[in-house]
């Protein structure tokens, strides 16, 4: 098994992951990655629009709660696995007025492209309302890519402080990396550190807004 670890940055000063010898450039209007972002961006379609626009900044006429450990043997809210127990980026959402079948808020994940979003995009689609949600910050936490029979899996962290809000992040979609369900989107608050990582495994990087239908059935 192949076990590449990725230190973890300086609080308050992140950096892009070390063991990467990678200089990033923002993408031009002529470039490769703007035309494929595109690409992207309109294969989401509208739902795109009904995933970033609904998102409220209260709790229960309060502050948006913080997210929770995923550490207490928690089963995802749309597979059924046991979140700590897999590799790959988790995530939570937090409903106002509902709640996930069993249990208070949040709703929990094992899996983004798989588990959460489904499962959000359709709470929705009833008229569920989400007031936070979070998913692994892949920039803020020390994580490794391991191999095993021929694949390649990222770590899943599962504390409380690895996660950042969804609508914040970058995210690395169709890298050769898998997480608890197969291909998943790999979430980073830095976007150097997205390019890093999708420069060594492949991948396209979208902000949340790009993520719709058209990402989550391909």
């Amino acid at each position: 098994m192949h076990d590449e670890k990725h230190p973890t940055p300086t609080p308050h000063v992140r950096a892009p992951c070390s063991g990467h010898d990678h200089h990033h450039h923002r993408a031009t209007d002529d470039g490769h990655a703007v035309t494929r972002r595109t690409v992207l961006a309109a294969g989401a379609s509208t739902a795109a629009v009904a995933l970033a626009g609904c998102t409220s900044s209260s709790f229960g006429g309060g502050s948006a709660p913080d997210p929770i450990a995923l550490d207490a043997d928690q089963a995802c809210d749309n597979c059924g696995m046991i979140i700590q127990k897999h590799p790959g980026p988790v995530g939570q959402v937090f409903f106002r007025d509902n709640a996930p079948e069993g249990h208070d808020n949040p709703a929990y994940f094992d899996a983004l492209k798989q588990c959460m979003f489904p499962y959000r995009l359709e709470r929705e689609n009833m008229g569920w309302n989400v007031v936070a949600q979070y998913v692994t910050d892949y920039s803020s936490v020390d994580y490794s890519v391991t191999t095993e029979g021929g694949e390649s899996y990222v770590s899943s962290h599962v504390g409380a402080d690895a996660f950042a809000p969804a609508e914040d992040l970058y995210y690395v979609v169709g890298s050769e990396v898998l997480g608890a369900m197969g291909p998943d989107f790999v979430p980073f608050s830095e976007e150097a550190d997205a390019t890093a990582f999708a420069d060594e495994y492949g991948g396209d990087i979208v902000e949340y807004g790009d993520i719709g239908e058209g990402l989550i059935g391909q």
